[in-house]
Order: C-alpha cells, then structure tokens, then sequence
C-alpha cells in the first residue's frame, strides 16, 4: 500500500535543539520538555525519550491522559500536568504519580482528603495571561499554605506563572516578571526547595531573567523559531518534514473554469 503523506520525524534534530536551548541556561536551571498534544504531532513516548537523551529533566503534558501514556511507556522522570485536571481525571493522575498544578483552595482541599504516595504540587500566578491560575496573589499565597497544611499527603513543590508575550513585547514580560518575583519570594519563605518557573521556549532563548530554576520548551524541541524568525538563529532545526505527491498536472487555458465555483 503507498501512502498518500509522509511524515518523517527526526529526532536527532530533537536531541540537538534540546542540547542548544540547555546551552543557554545556567548549568542548575532545569529543562522541562513540554509534549503535550502528542509532542505536537511529532509522538510523544519518542519525543519525550529522545528530550530526556539530550538533558531533559522533566516532561509537561497537558492533560492525565498524557501523562498515563508517558508513564505507560515506562518513562520514569517528573511529569507535570500543566493542564486543569477534573475530578474525573483526576485518579489517572494519581494513578501517574503526576505532579499537578492548583490555584484553588477546592482543588487543593480534594487532593488532600485522598490517600496513597504524596503529591507535588505547583502554585500558579497569573501574571497577565489570562488563562489558569489566580490574579491575586494573596489567593495564590492561601493555596500554598492549604498545599502545607496538608502534609505529607502534598508536598510544595513549585510556584510558576506563563508568560504571554515573549516572542513579541519584552515589555509586557517584564512586567509579568516583576508580578511574579514577589510571589517567588513569599513561596521560598515557605518552601525553600520550591522549584520557580515561567520560561516558555521564547523567554528561553529571549529572556534571561526568566528561567529561574527550571524552564519549559515545547515549540523549540521541534525546531520551530519561538521568536518568529528563523530557527537557525537560535541552533535550532526543524524535527519534521512532511511528504507527498503530485497527484495530476494540467494545463489551463486564459478563461477556462478552475474548481467551485
């Protein structure tokens, strides 16, 4: 049977960009490699592996699901659910031993009425991208203390917030950053061991203040600019090339009907 597209993944390529984003971090920074969405079409289990290879500490996935499926495949580092998890969801991500991601007392209050191995937990800020997580810190600061309350069934583990403009108004990162540094604070008054992290692939290779102690790159393991530029500025290369054939050629002549309409 021949096939109508190909896809070929490289993951050498994969290997390589992680080596390049890791050389612009400081040597305690960790690398967290995001393959949420399948690795973004590229496969996850395969991406992940060839990521930890190259130095990787970490995986972030969207959902439980995703992370069953890295855990599923045997892979055994740290795997963050950056993702909101249901109640529904939320067994499979025990069931992981995923760490999990709150900005409500509610989610906070359920995890700890369960029983089994403890959960990390990171607290998250919005910092000004509109999505998950509490605006107020004060909020953000009360589902730390719940997450220590509730030891040794949870355990601090990390305070993060997404930046929602780097590849475009450093500005506005800077700002965010300037929200986020407070909070950092005042969660290492109360877990020094916390891991802090904001750093998308675009603050990774954009903005230095930003990494903390760990970052998080998921356009930039498949050699994508993150910066809309060209991937080759930042010691990056594509990972995938997608194939196929030219089915029929044609001429057409001036005035002749081409498709609907």
């Amino acid at each position: 049977m021949s096939l109508r597209a190909l896809a070929r993944v490289n993951l050498a390529a994969v290997e390589r960009n992680v080596a390049a984003l890791r050389g612009r971090l400081a040597p305690d920074v960790r690398f967290c490699a995001v393959v949420k969405a399948n690795a973004s079409g590229h496969g996850a289990v395969p991406v992940a592996r060839a990521a930890l290879a190259a130095g990787a500490d970490t995986l972030g996935v969207a959902t439980a699901l995703e992370a069953a499926e890295l855990r599923a495949a045997g892979l055994a580092v740290p795997v963050l659910i950056m993702g909101a998890v249901s109640a529904e969801e939320l067994p499979i991500a025990l069931e992981a031993r995923a760490e999990l991601v709150a900005w409500t007392a509610d989610f906070v209050d359920a995890l700890g009425r369960r029983r089994g191995a403890p959960v990390d937990v990171h607290v998250k800020l919005d910092t000004g991208m509109g999505r998950l997580g509490t605006r107020r810190m004060a909020e953000a600061l009360e589902v730390a203390e719940r997450v220590l309350a509730a030891a040794p069934e949870l355990r601090l583990a990390g305070a993060m917030t997404h930046l929602a403009t780097a590849d475009e108004d450093p500005e506005f990162v800077r700002a965010q950053l300037a929200s986020f540094d407070p909070f950092v604070a005042e969660m290492r008054r109360r877990q020094p061991l916390l891991v802090a992290h904001a750093a998308n692939s675009a603050a990774t290779v954009g903005e230095p203040a930003s990494h903390y102690d760990m970052v998080r790159c998921g356009i930039a393991l498949y050699g994508c600019d993150p910066m809309n530029d060209a991937p080759e500025h930042y010691g990056l290369e594509p990972a995938l090339e997608l194939s196929s054939y030219v089915a029929a050629v044609k001429p057409a002549a001036p005035g002749e009907s081409v498709g609907y309409g």
